[in-house]
């Protein structure tokens, strides 16, 4: 039997499709949709032809092609389905065979790109060991296709066809599955009702903007790509689908999967917490991290603003610190390199500036406005020449106005014993972040501000971020146990266990002078 194109041209040249289950979308009159099938296949040699012919020919009319990946078999998977295309005469199926074994997730990236480089629209993944039923196609593709869905995820889980135990699923895999399902609905906020279904379809628009490069090869992709979807806020449905286990092998670690899917999703809140960065997620790392645990450089910067200030917030990123300036009443401008924030409605007004130079840039756009505080959290450490800074900041300050400043103590502990075993290493963040340029003790920033001609008013010290090492939900009882405790010794060895030093300083008043006949007279 050949499997063929049977669509003809309407007048506008349009191709008409035939419309299958769940294809209202496509219409006589609109342009065809590219459709692709992936077909994921492994030691499928018993179970491959079977799926192939399982496909329904309407499916096989509204699709362009099968892909079959055959990820490096040890059995005749690959030979049987070159066998296959050759005697049904099937021109839409496709064979490739991995010249290596690149793992679930990597056969799946593989082909992913395959579709995504030929400009299809959609593409549904099936598996080529007969587990999934090839009759749902157009049940998972339709959605897609009529602009209601960008991922839609088949489920067994869903009542409609009798339940995943009618259909033969083993009870430990179904009690696995709704623990495993409803840890990660809680963790992620979400409300999938299976979060293990490997019979997916997705947008290929919504794949172009999901960033493979780092993700797992490993079973769990399935939950990573999940986590990306909800995170780029993309629209996923769900659609019931048989559940069927025959005799195929499973080459699934229950316990190892469980753990990795664990794994996963702690790894992508301690990156979106700022926390840490897991490379899997880390275009979701914060700009710059949001610090509320007590005791941290915001918390101590937020209860020295007070309430009700003009605000200059100087290296303000996207703005997640001036919302909370915003909901005390402050009345916050912000200046960064940024072009623009995440969170403009926490300004003001906000404006583009290098701030390597000072504030030269922004004094026009700022049209001689003062204010009672200028912030300047983790700026200074990244200026050549922060003197400057400090310059035009005291020209900006109302008349009893002050800057708060926060600036890492590279005489921290951790320093210190690294440098005892000739280790000055730098990292992406922290104390010895790879962009600071200059660094400073308790001491001698507080000569730097004297220097500059400000005087300090008060002083603070942060605790050592002791949850972003051993990544800790920093509102959990352990971290706040282990922040109180090291608060006291923090108090009794600033200098030691310090990590970043605040200050609020006020210019110092220059002395008046008066001309006298034959002398000059400094005033008090």
């Amino acid at each position: 039997m050949r499997h063929g194109n049977d669509t003809e041209p309407t007048e506008n040249g349009n191709e008409m499709v035939l419309p299958g289950p769940g294809m209202p979308g496509n219409t006589v009159g609109k342009p065809r949709k590219r459709i692709g099938i992936l077909i994921v296949a492994y030691n499928a040699l018993t179970t491959l032809s079977k799926v192939l012919k399982r496909i329904p020919a309407d499916v096989w009319a509204n699709i362009e092609e099968v892909a079959v990946f055959d990820d490096a078999s040890k059995d005749e998977t690959y030979e049987l389905a070159v066998g296959y295309k050759t005697l049904f005469g099937v021109d839409k199926l496709t064979i490739f065979r991995n010249e290596k074994n690149l793992g679930y997730g990597g056969n799946q990236k593989h082909g992913y790109r395959y579709f995504i480089d030929k400009g299809f629209d959609a593409v549904v993944m099936l598996h080529g060991d007969g587990q999934y039923a090839p009759e749902m196609l157009a049940d998972l593709y339709g959605p897609i296709v009529d602009g209601r869905a960008d991922a839609v995820f088949g489920s067994r889980m869903l009542p409609d066809f009798g339940g995943p135990l009618k259909g033969g699923m083993p009870l430990y895999k179904y009690v696995g599955n709704k623990i495993l399902t409803g840890l990660a609905n809680r963790a992620l906020g979400m409300k999938l009702s299976e979060f293990h279904s490997g019979y997916r379809a997705y947008s290929l628009d919504a794949l172009r903007q999901i960033d493979f490069s780092r993700m797992t090869n490993d079973f769990h992709f399935d939950t990573e790509i999940i986590i990306k979807l909800m995170h780029q806020r993309f629209r996923i449905i769900e659609v019931p689908i048989p559940t069927y286990y025959g005799d195929e092998i499973c080459y699934v670690n229950g316990m190892k999967y469980a753990k990795d899917v664990v794994r996963s999703i702690i790894r992508y809140h301690t990156t979106t917490r700022g926390i840490g960065v897991s490379p899997e997620y880390c275009e979701y790392q914060p700009y710059y991290p949001l610090k509320t645990s007590r005791h941290s450089s915001h918390d101590y910067c937020r209860r020295l603003c007070g309430k009700s200030k003009d605000i200059l917030d100087v290296g303000c990123g996207h703005g997640y610190f001036a919302e909370l300036l915003a909901a005390d009443g402050h009345r916050v401008v912000g200046i960064d390199g940024l072009s623009e924030p995440e969170r403009p409605a926490a300004f003001q007004r906000f404006l583009t500036a290098d701030l390597d130079g000072g504030l030269n840039q922004a004094k026009s756009q700022l049209d001689g406005d003062r204010f009672d505080l200028v912030l300047l959290q983790d700026v200074l450490e990244h200026l050549r020449r922060p003197e400057s800074m400090l310059a035009d900041c005291k020209a900006l300050l109302k008349q009893g106005g002050e800057v708060v400043i926060s600036v890492p103590n590279v005489a921290n502990v951790t320093v210190r014993i690294g440098l005892l075993f000739g280790r000055f290493e730098y990292k992406p963040r922290g104390i010895l972040d790879r962009t600071h340029l200059r660094f400073f003790t308790r001491r001698s920033a507080r000569r730097f501000l004297q220097e500059s001609g400000f005087e300090i008013v008060r002083e603070k010290v942060t605790i050592i971020p002791f949850e972003v090492v051993f990544r800790l939900d920093p509102e959990g009882w352990l971290a706040r146990s282990m922040n109180r405790t090291l608060a006291l010794l923090t108090g009794l060895m600033p200098g030691l266990l310090g990590y970043q030093l605040l200050f609020v300083a006020r210019p110092i008043a220059e002395p008046r002078q008066e001309r006298m006949p034959g002398r000059i007279t400094k005033a008090a």
